[in-house]
């Protein structure tokens, strides 16, 4: 599989011949990250607070991205799982207690980072498009990374998981945490460029190009499903 040149880092741009990437379907899951209604709707959460703070403008991009590419390419994937029965998951940013004592010193941090979305609030949610199905995992956590402070590791090794395909947001922080964390316990990882989106395009390419080949395949939706239908 060709790999896209936009995304090689210095360390691999002169490389000629890629190794081929190896998956088995039956031992592949599909992991979205905090597509949440926190993040994603515009009517709601962080967007009216962008709009009390009079930066509204400068989020549209990532919003429009998220709308137009990142969450129409989820849907894709998440149905193309789903209807060759592979494993569905869900990593969320959701604490325990309403006061967020439980959540790390991370989320408690001044400034955009500060997070404070009790499990059962709607803020939690995954958005409507992308909501789990019964017997579908999801994983709450009150980290940036899914495999931090988690069992997720535990249960994709329970069910004999070894390729993650990584989606969601944002591309810089979430993403690449648990992308970073999952390369580094032993397992393969699929990150997918246009299911996921960071606050800019320049993080967002900036991210994965440095993960690209080290922590991670770096795809495309399409190549993605390809890759998997060749295996099936």
């Amino acid at each position: 599989m060709k790999r896209d040149k936009k995304f090689l880092s210095f360390y691999y741009e002169t490389v000629k011949d890629f190794p081929e990437i190896k998956l088995d379907p039956k031992k592949t899951a599909l992991l979205i990250v905090d597509l949440q209604n926190e993040f994603v709707l515009r009517d709601f959460g962080e967007a009216l607070e962008f709009k009390e703070m009079g930066e509204w403008e400068r989020w549209i991009p990532f919003h429009d991205r998220l709308d137009d590419i990142v969450i129409p390419n989820n849907q894709r994937l998440l149905k193309f799982f789903r209807d060759n029965n592979m494993v569905v998951t869900f990593g969320r940013i959701a604490c325990l207690r309403e006061d967020g004592l439980d959540r790390s010193p991370v989320q408690k941090s001044e400034g955009w980072n500060n997070m404070l979305m009790p499990i059962n609030g709607y803020a939690a949610q995954m958005i409507d498009e992308l909501a789990p199905l019964e017997n579908e995992i999801v994983v709450n956590k009150t980290t940036d990374s899914v495999t931090t402070g988690t069992n997720y590791l535990t249960l994709l090794r329970f069910m004999g998981i070894e390729t993650v395909v990584v989606t969601g947001i944002v591309t810089d922080q979430c993403v690449a945490s648990t992308v970073r964390g999952l390369a580094d316990d032993g397992f393969k990882v699929i990150c997918v460029e246009d299911c996921c989106a960071a606050g800019s395009e320049e993080l967002h390419n900036a991210e994965l190009k440095i993960m690209n080949m080290i922590y991670c395949d770096v795809l495309s939706t399409d190549d993605t499903i390809e890759l998997i239908k060749n295996n099936l």
